[in-house]
């Protein structure tokens, strides 16, 4: 029986064992099969592959794999626009919206706090996260691998920390975000835009002390949140200060 000869680059490492990481090996040439299964059979999702080369030829997930091809599998370039190369998807990856997995509810915060588009209902069933993924060309961030690897999901990111904080640095890092952070933006509760509204409009929605300090205001337009520069403000910009840093420590 004729073998296959496949490598994975970079962070794909991430989902093999130690003896496969960083080098080409062999997998046993069963008939036809797709590249896509191929792949998910090594253990690493799909959603994770951006690049798909078969003896030298980019191909789409569907190319049928054959005894004696030999196969290079490229992480996620976000940073980069391959679009002229990858037969992978048909819509790009680099418009940056994400939903998360139903377990990650305080990152979901953090990426809203820094003015990411990010979905997350924590009622969600996996096939309804998997659908408004598809839906909405959403990147999925999930601790769950299984997730990754259903068919409807295009977009996908597999976090290998597990407190929100460092997912939170590691999200960052991967997708190179820095530029991109937009601090108190969005609504921290929905994930609505914020907007400035006047004192007169939400006056009789202020406690008394808050109607006394303060005078600027803003306003949630999907769930009508009022958000005002008191102390969570002042700790807010200092934690959006402390992300902003990571890039440096980082280099």
């Amino acid at each position: 029986m004729d073998e296959l000869k496949i490598r994975f680059y970079e962070e794909l490492n991430d989902f093999l064992p130690a003896s496969k990481r960083k080098k080409s090996y062999n997998v046993p040439d069963y008939g036809k099969r797709s590249v896509k299964d191929l792949v998910e059979s090594q253990g690493v999702p799909h959603t994770e592959v951006d690049l798909i080369l078969v003896n030298g030829n980019s191909v789409g997930f569907d190319h049928l794999v054959s005894g004696g091809d030999r196969i290079s599998v490229y992480p996620v370039f976000e940073k980069f626009d391959i679009s002229e190369v990858t037969k992978l998807r048909d819509r790009p990856l680099r418009d940056l919206r994400f939903i998360l997995d139903v377990h990650l509810g305080k990152l979901a915060k953090y990426l809203r706090m820094l003015g990411f588009d990010t979905h997350y209902n924590n009622r969600y069933a996996d096939e309804e996260i998997a659908l408004q993924a598809y839906i909405e060309n959403r990147i999925l961030l999930t601790r769950d691998i299984g997730l990754l690897k259903r068919r409807d999901v295009s977009r996908g990111y597999w976090l290998r920390n597990q407190q929100p904080k460092m997912q939170l640095e590691e999200i960052l890092l991967h997708f190179d975000l820095f530029s991109d952070i937009r601090p108190l933006s969005r609504c921290m509760t929905c994930n609505g835009m914020i907007q400035p509204v006047s004192k007169e409009d939400v006056y009789d929605r202020l406690l008394r002390d808050t109607r006394e300090h303060f005078d600027q205001f803003y306003q949630c337009k999907n769930c009508g949140k009022i958000y005002w520069k008191g102390s969570h403000f002042t700790k807010m910009m200092e934690f959006v200060k402390e992300m902003k840093k990571i890039r440096q420590t980082a280099c």
